[in-house]
């Protein structure tokens, strides 16, 4: 048999029913309803629905085939007029026979203690902020030992022995000899391994991309606008239901989820609620951050931000939740900003809100991504596939105080535990001196002409001063000239042999203007303007060096002065023929004296030298 698509909606009067059987005889269908059981049937076609509210036959009841869509409308007298019938969304619940309800079909479902402790989930108020000391199971229970995981910790053995397929599903590596203490410990150590604050700090600060994605609004934000808009308009208790639409793909994959009972006692229920704030966090960032759009990455950003999923945590209250998911936010993802983390806080608020039609939607959503990725489709049979089952069970009040629990709740950077105010405070005090280094440099560089403009205006100065000072000087030189009397005739002689380029003993050139000779008739006097050497100095040489000029052969005869010696008489050996020769033996000199008007010709090594 063929279970059809089918439709529910209700007005204050009847209960509408709409079933879909393309190709299916219209003249040959059955229907029967009874208090709150429905059958329908056509073959191949075969429906029985559990409502939750009784139906009448009062002659009110109406039924019509549609040839050209292939659908039967069947509409029904409600019991109690103006009764609400509420989870007409809740497909797969709605398809569970009625007996799996009450009696006791199961072993595990029984009649005393169960149904004692599922009267008292409803009845008592669940106090979410309670600290609760995490569950130990001791050796004695499981040999060998195996710790369980999974929704409502109901599961083990599976990493066991798909350890190798699903090792890129999980962080934690052996999940069934690990207890949940230890996983957390592990969980803590590889996050703070994994924080990086330059990446942080990065989009802290260049955070463009982040404001961007963070202006997208989903679906739950316009729906719950609505019930918020609907609630100040009518005092009137009303479903929220109504502002989630199911599309057809949705509705196709409820009828194919297997009705489940979960007997969970206080401890687990509480962690399924809590894994189940987990969930939705990181569903709200993955949908947040690529804009409702599906990408490769889609089914990686849930499992990896839900520790739930991930670590196969089970937390303990609201709070740690929170952290947890902040830190994997600042650690993992792409966009590691903490307005993300606020973000996701908030749009999980009004999803739970919104009521567990809502978050219905949401888990079918997730568990369409993981079963479109593998391996990541193991996490459907591990938690998504029996929360698409069990939220349809859950009372709206439950979601309610969950709800209420979560939005009194606070997640502060301090509480992530990186130091991201500390960061933050550095990164801004050295972005302050950086601004400042700038501006210094950029007034230095305005400064900088004014400056090369003084220094030049210096340089001109100070060559205007030099120039007056040679300009003295010349002019105290010829003054000095003109009082000596007239210049001696031999000056003329040797006026040629001045011009004559000298040599030093070092091998530079030295000008023609390096020593300038004056002879008077009165008394012999040398004067040099480049060494500028005393008369005293040069009359105490005098009388105790000789003038030796080096001698060598030229192409017209000439003789060209090459070298001047300087050492003393009694230095030299006496040589015959009027040459002397230096102490060092390295050369013969012509010796040239004037007893009248003795003339020294000399060079020095360099003009420093006296």
């Amino acid at each position: 048999m063929i279970t059809p698509a089918f439709e529910l909606t209700q007005d204050p009067d009847f209960l509408t029913i709409i079933i879909k059987v393309p190709y299916a005889r219209a003249s040959e269908f059955d229907v029967y309803f009874e208090g709150e059981d429905f059958k329908f049937y056509a073959k191949p076609y075969f429906l029985r629905l559990t409502l939750p509210a009784r139906i009448v036959e009062d002659g009110r009841e109406k039924a019509s085939y549609n040839t050209d869509e292939g659908t039967f409308t069947i509409r029904l007298p409600k019991e109690i007029p103006g009764q609400y019938f509420e989870g007409l969304d809740m497909l797969t619940s709605l398809l569970a026979p009625k007996k799996s309800r009450s009696g006791k079909p199961l072993v595990e479902e029984i009649d005393t203690a169960a149904s004692a402790e599922l009267s008292e989930e409803e009845e008592e108020e669940f106090d979410w902020e309670l600290e609760q000391t995490p569950y130990k199971e001791s050796a004695e229970i499981t040999l060998p030992l195996q710790y369980r995981y999974g929704f409502g910790n109901l599961r083990s053995g599976v990493f066991q022995r798909l350890q190798d397929e699903l090792s890129d599903v999980i962080d934690i590596k052996d999940p069934d000899q690990t207890p949940v203490d230890e996983r957390r410990r592990k969980r803590l150590a590889a996050e703070a391994a994994k924080f990086d604050p330059d990446h942080y700090l990065a989009d802290f600060f260049e955070d463009e991309a982040i404001q961007h994605v963070l202006k997208y609004k989903p679906w739950w934000v316009d729906a719950h606008k609505r019930m918020t808009a609907f609630k100040g308009g009518s005092h009137q208790e009303h479903d929220t239901h109504t502002f989630v639409v199911f599309s057809e793909e949705e509705k196709e994959q409820l009828r194919k989820f297997t009705n489940k009972s979960y007997l969970l006692d206080k401890r687990s229920r509480h962690h399924v609620y809590l894994g189940l704030i987990d969930i939705l966090l990181a569903y709200c960032y993955e949908i947040c951050v690529n804009e409702g759009d599906k990408n490769v990455e889609s089914a990686w950003n849930v499992r990896k931000l839900s520790a739930t999923l991930c670590w196969l945590e089970s937390f303990t209250s609201v709070h740690d939740v929170l952290v947890s998911f902040g830190r994997r936010v600042l650690c993992y993802p792409l966009h590691r900003h903490f307005g993300l983390v606020t973000r996701a806080f908030n749009d999980t608020v009004m999803i739970l809100q919104l009521g567990k039609a809502a978050v219905l939607k949401c888990l079918l959503d997730i568990h369409k991504i993981f079963r479109e990725n593998d391996p990541a489709y193991i996490l459907n049979d591990l938690f998504i596939t029996d929360y698409c089952i069990w939220i349809q069970k859950t009372k709206s009040k439950k979601l309610a105080a969950l709800s209420e629990s979560l939005q009194k709740s606070t997640l502060v950077k301090s509480h992530v535990g990186f130091e991201l105010e500390e960061l933050e405070a550095a990164a801004v005090l050295v972005q302050e001196e950086e601004r400042t280094l700038e501006a210094a440099g950029t007034v230095s560089k305005q400064q900088l002409p004014s400056s090369e403009s003084e220094t030049s205006e210096s340089e001109e100065s100070s060559s205007t001063s030099s120039s007056e000072t040679e300009g003295s000087d010349s002019e105290e030189r010829e003054s000095s000239t003109s009082e000596d009397g007239k210049i001696n005739s031999l000056q003329g002689t040797f006026q040629e042999e001045r011009t004559v380029p000298l040599i030093a003993c070092n091998g530079l050139r030295q000008g023609t203007n390096a020593s300038t000779f004056e002879v008077s008739d009165e008394k012999p006097k040398v004067s040099l303007q480049s060494t500028a050497v005393p008369v005293q100095l040069i009359e105490e040489l005098e009388k105790q060096m000789h003038t030796a000029i080096r001698l060598s052969e030229q192409p017209e005869g000439l003789a060209t002065a090459s070298c001047i010696s300087q050492e003393p008489e009694e230095n030299r050996v006496s040589e015959p023929d009027g040459f002397s020769k230096d102490t060092a033996g390295k050369g013969n000199f012509l010796e040239v004296s004037s007893k009248t008007n003795p003339l020294l010709l000399f060079c020095s090594r360099n003009e420093d030298e006296d």
